[in-house]
């Protein structure tokens, strides 16, 4: 009897490592690849939120923006902008600091806030896809639970933006969940 359960628990030992091994052998496909490099100063100055996966805390806000300056010390100030539940909602802003994780390509970032209640916590932010002209650019985290596709301008040809969303969903991301920020409309 004891010889079965042995023999038994042995078995599902056994199962759990293969099942881990193929799991951590396919973490290179399930973690977000990064582009290759990043210039910060390209990469500083307005951009606007296209659109994004709802989060508990970005999920009523419009007309976002983020705003990216260089500081002497070598990280990035950010400023995001927006308004709250319609572009005539009340304004909104926070501020933070990031820091370059991955000094080698600068496509990975952490960013803390100035909220007491979050700051104490870092943010990834990598850079998944940039423009070449710097004009675009799709941010994620290593779990893929936050997606934000940012542009240096209001709005985005639509035929690009969808182009965009399916070379998204090929790499794993959801479309369903990806959800369009509203802009203001320029003159």
């Amino acid at each position: 009897m004891n010889e079965k359960k042995t023999l038994r628990t042995g078995a599902a030992l056994a199962l759990s490592a293969l099942c881990c091994a193929v799991l951590f052998a396919g973490c290179d496909v399930l973690i977000p690849k990064t582009v290759d490099y990043v210039d910060l100063e390209r990469y500083a100055g307005l951009w606007y939120e296209i659109a994004r996966y709802d989060t508990s805390f970005d999920e009523d806000a419009v007309a976002v923006t983020a705003e990216y300056t260089l500081n002497d010390d070598g990280t990035v100030k950010v400023l995001n902008r927006g308004r709250v539940g319609s572009l005539a909602g009340a304004p909104t802003s926070i501020e933070g600091t990031a820091r370059v994780v991955d000094t080698r390509t600068n496509s990975k970032l952490a960013v803390r806030f100035n909220r007491p209640e979050i700051e104490n916590f870092e943010f990834a932010y990598w850079i998944i896809e940039l423009g070449a002209d710097y004009d675009y650019a799709v941010v994620t985290n290593p779990t893929r639970s936050v997606l934000y596709i940012l542009s240096r301008k209001p709005t985005m040809d639509e035929q690009f933006y969808n182009d965009l969303v399916a070379s998204l969903a090929r790499r794993g991301f959801d479309p369903a969940k990806i959800q369009l920020t509203p802009q203001p409309k320029m003159a």
